[in-house]
This record gives C-alpha cells, structure tokens and sequence, in this order.
C-alpha cells in the first residue's frame, strides 16, 4: 500500500466536518451502540475475561466504487473453485512449497501432515472451504487509458497549448477532491468547472495524476492483496459495522443514503455453510468444533458464529476446544470418528492454528494430524490450509499457471486482472534477479512470509536490511509484491481511549468478499460468495488488521457516475 500528496480522494458519504457538538454526541451514542450489538473486542492493554471494549470503528461508511464491488462479488465463486482446485492438486502444492518447506519450519510441519495424510489416503474427502479474498483499490490502473487520452483531448481543447501525456505513469481516475473550502465536501465538479479548472488539470497531467475530473471519474480497479483460507474472521463484524453505520447516519439526518450500503449477511452465509458440512456428515448427534486460541481478544465475531448457529439451528450443538485440550481429550473412534470424549465431531472449523505460537508444544502438532487423519470435516483441511499460502498466491499469478485450475478462457482473464506483481525469491536466476529488484526499488514492494494474521511483512525501505539478513535458501520463504497504490477516503476512525472528538484522517481501506465451498477432489456440491467486510486503517499505516489493534471496521458506500446523491 502506497500514498503519497497526488493519491486521488474518493468523495465522501456525507458532508464533513460535523459540527463539534454533534460529532461529540453521535460518537458517544455511536460507543455505546457497538458494545450494545457485539462490535467488540477484549482488550490486549487490560484483559478481562469478563469485560469488553467496542471494536475500533469508522462513524460514517466509506465510498467504495460500485462497478468494482459488484465485480468482485461476481468473481467470488470462480476464487472458490480455483482455491478448491488448487488444494486438491498434490504435485502442484509439493512443486510449489519445495523450497520454502526447506527454510519454513512451520509450512514444513504443515507440510509433513499433509504427506502423512496423503500416505494414508484421506479418511474424509470432503473439504469446507470458508475463504475471503481481500483486495484493495489500485488507482493506477492500465484499464485507465482510454480515459487518459479522452481528459487530455478535452485538456488540449480548452488550452492554447498541448498538453504532455505521460505514457508510462499510469493515472489515477478516482471520485474528485472537495471543492476548495468546503471543509471536506463531497459534490460532484459539475462540467462547468472543471472547464473551469483545465490549468490545474494541465498541470497534474504534466506530473502523471489527475485528481479532479468528470462525473465518470469514481473508477479504480482493485488488486488482490491475498486469499485466506483459514481462521477467514469478520463474519459478524463485518455485517455489525454497517448497523453501528447506518445508526450513525440516521442519527445524523442521512436516513436517505442507507441505500448505496450493499445488504451484508456474512454471518449467515459463513454459519449456513458449516451446517451445509453437518448434514453432509449425516449424525444427527454430532457436533461443530472450533478450534480456539488460549485467550480469544476477538470473542464476539467468534461466539456471534456460534450463537447464530445455535439459535437458528438449535438442534446443533458447538463446542470450543483449543489445541492442547483436543490433544488431552480427543482420540479416533472404530471408524476414525473423532471423539472428544463420548462426544462424535462431524465438522472442524479452525479459528486457531495459522501461526507457530498455537504449536507451543509437539502434542498441539499431534492434535492437528488427529484431526487431519479423522472423519471429520475441515475448515480448512491440511490442503485447504496450504492452498492458502503466500508461495501458492504467487505461483497462481502467473497467466499459464491458471490455466491448470480454470478452464474458461474468460474466466481467466477475469482472475488474471485480479493480481498485481508478485515474485519469487527462491535461489535461482529469476528469484535472484528479483532479490536485486527489491533492492535497487524497495519502495515498491511489500515482502511478505507465508504468514496470516498481520503484522509480519516488511515495507519500502525497510526489505533491503530484511533481505541482506537472509541467507539466499532462507529467502525462498518470503515472496515480494508490488505495492497496491489506493486511493484515499477522509473520516473520522473512533477507537477505545482516543482523544475526543475525532478528528478527520485521511485513510485507506481493504474490502473482503467471503465465499463457502464444499466438495471433495471430483465434485463441488456447494458454491457460493457469502457476504463481505471493510477493514480502514490511516493511510499512514502499513499493516491494517483490527484484532491486531492496527485497523478499523468499515462498510462500503456504493458510488458510481449515475450516483443522483452527491451533492449531500
């Protein structure tokens, strides 16, 4: 992620700033209201088990292009068949971790599962897959083009002079910047002005970027930023920040804009599939594991699962066990049922076990191949979890390399556009010629580790000592990426102990689309995108998770050019 002075802003929701005594007085109620609807965390500072702090949130939802929404959204079950595709080739997923599994020593003893797994054959061979694909806005798109030269004919139209067009720098085309004085506000630059104001575009055409155009202008394409296919969080709070939201705009007069927030019912959607996976296995006295961490600071989004479930189907039970409690009770049945106790487990989902400190001990890892081993169905399964990794992310962006897991020529271009730069480290004349790229250019890259939960990669100019310390084996385990240059939004991000009131930042955000997939290696028997989640954090940050303390939740506002509301 990268911004600088020339990133283009996407207009705002609603007119800002807020008076000062009406911003104090919707914050308030807008705190209170999360507590009140489970956007919540347990806080790292002063941990209580008994006590919560309301999630870090944004008071008013941020624009997001439509076209781009709805995009994605479409794209979803075509990320889900290629991720289940993906997880079920055996040479693919060993050619592609080769390298890494000799320096990672946590994707090795994944790996390692896996070929115990494989050697045995799967007890189970049905898979769920509960993924989110996360993606940010890229405002420097090659699809631009075509606008580019339409702005610089009308630029050149109505100046005596040509205007120079640069040809390499691709230009943002994002919702236009306030109008001078307005104090953040958020109407459209009529035709008028912005003939009116063809010196100033002459002159962001002359450095590369043009951030005030026409009513066309709210287009930013957006990039994958990764696939998660474990422990993928934020199916309640992803749908609760649009209730905290819409609360905030009607409390604010705006009732009229809840319109252009897309319906989110990630909960249920998430939840519905793990049910799907219940009757699947087909033991009406089985029950729903989740596998947990030792303490759990993001308990609502977790429990909000668990009490849909039980609410909506009351006939299911859940259980929540962390790994070193399935290590103690668990144990394999006549048929390779997994028992906890007397009690039959027909589906796992892992809210746990994506990091090395969930292994403390080798009875966690034994834990994890009982599991692997047994009847029960995975979310995800040792495969699943694999597909997942930053190495495979990097393989599949390679053009020839899709055409392994989609047949659709169209289907391919369309997932093809979806990713940005992304390369390899390994030792060998490709991995080494871009170890020197990183060097000469760091500003352009994020390096990042076969990792999730944030808060691992390293940015700009920081990769070249990072790189200098590895060894060239050990950089087989990291991957590089271009940076994703986003456009900005401008709000006001309300977080547990900040100052009051808020004050406006500029900041960026990272849109998640859910899917659900269930199948085994022949057949796909459920496919479906499940809902989403906005995460914003200050444009000033690298990283953005909220669980990590580092973003805030979010829900999209719908924009586009036909938008009959933008001058609030």
């Amino acid at each position: 992620m990268s911004v600088d002075e020339n990133t283009p802003i996407l207009r705002s929701c609603i007119k800002l700033p807020l008076a000062t005594d009406e911003l104090l007085e919707v914050t308030a109620k807008a705190k209170d209201y999360a507590i009140m609807h489970g956007a919540a965390m347990r806080s790292k500072t002063s941990f209580s088990p008994d006590s919560l702090n309301f999630a870090p949130f944004v008071l008013v939802p941020s624009a997001f292009p439509r076209k781009e929404f709805e995009k994605a959204i479409a794209l979803q079950p075509i990320i889900n068949r290629l991720m289940h595709n993906v997880a079920h080739d055996e040479e693919f997923i060993t050619t592609t971790l080769a390298e890494t599994i000799k320096v990672d020593e946590f994707t090795a003893n994944l790996f390692k599962i896996y070929r115990k797994v494989l050697a045995h054959g799967f007890t189970q061979r049905i898979s769920l897959g509960m993924l989110r694909s996360d993606l940010m806005l890229e405002s420097g798109c090659p699809e631009l083009s075509p606008l580019l030269h339409h702005l610089a004919d009308t630029t050149k139209s109505a100046t005596t002079a040509p205007v120079p067009v640069p040809v390499a720098v691709p230009v943002p085309a994002c919702a236009p910047v306030p109008a001078a004085g307005g104090g953040g506000d958020d109407d459209d630059v009529d035709e008028q002005a912005a003939l009116g104001k063809v010196e100033e575009a002459a002159t962001a055409f002359k450095v590369g970027v043009v951030r005030t155009i026409s009513k066309s202008s709210a287009y930013c394409c957006w990039k994958q930023v990764e696939i998660n296919t474990i422990a993928s969080g934020f199916g309640h709070l992803g749908p609760a920040s649009k209730t905290i939201q819409s609360f905030v705009l009607r409390e604010l007069g705006h009732a009229e804009k809840l319109k252009h927030m897309p319906k989110n019912d990630a909960l249920a959607g998430l939840c519905d599939g793990m049910v799907k996976a219940w009757d699947i296995y087909g033991k009406p006295e089985s029950v729903i594991l989740f596998i947990i961490e030792d303490i759990s600071y993001n308990i609502c989004d977790q429990r909000f699962h668990e009490f849909y479930i039980r609410e909506t189907y009351p006939h299911i039970k859940v259980l929540r066990r962390t790994l070193t409690e399935v290590h103690r009770e668990g144990k394999l049945g006549q048929r390779k049922e997994l028992l906890l106790g007397t009690t039959e487990v027909a589906v796992i989902y892992f809210r746990a076990g994506y990091e090395p400190g969930h292994y403390p001990t080798q009875g966690e890892w034994d834990a994890r191949y009982l599991m692997e081993t047994s009847l029960a169905i995975k979310c995800p399964s040792i495969q699943y979890h694999l597909a997942g990794t930053k190495k495979v992310q990097q393989a599949l962006a390679q053009p020839a390399v899709l055409e392994r897991f989609i047949n659709d020529p169209e289907e391919i271009k369309a997932v093809g556009k979806i990713f940005t730069g992304l390369y390899s480290l390994d030792d060998n004349e490709v991995g080494n010629a871009n170890y020197e790229m990183a060097l000469r250019t760091p500003e352009r890259f994020v390096l990042k580790p076969q990792r999730e939960g944030g808060g691992n990669n390293v940015y700009g100019m920081d990769i070249p000592d990072a790189l200098k310390r590895m060894t060239r084996v050990e950089r087989s385990a990291w991957i590089l990426m271009d940076l994703i240059h986003p456009p900005l939004t401008q709000g006001y991000m309300v977080r547990p102990g900040s100052d009051m009131p808020p004050q406006i930042m500029d900041m960026v955000s990272e849109l998640g689309i859910f899917g659900v997939v269930i199948g085994d290696a022949d057949n796909i028997v459920h496919n479906y995108q499940a809902g989403h989640m906005l995460r914003t954090k200050l444009s000033t940050a690298n990283e953005g998770g909220v669980a990590a303390g580092l973003g805030a939740l979010d829900s999209p506002y719908l924009i586009d050019s036909e938008d009959e509301d933008a001058s609030n």
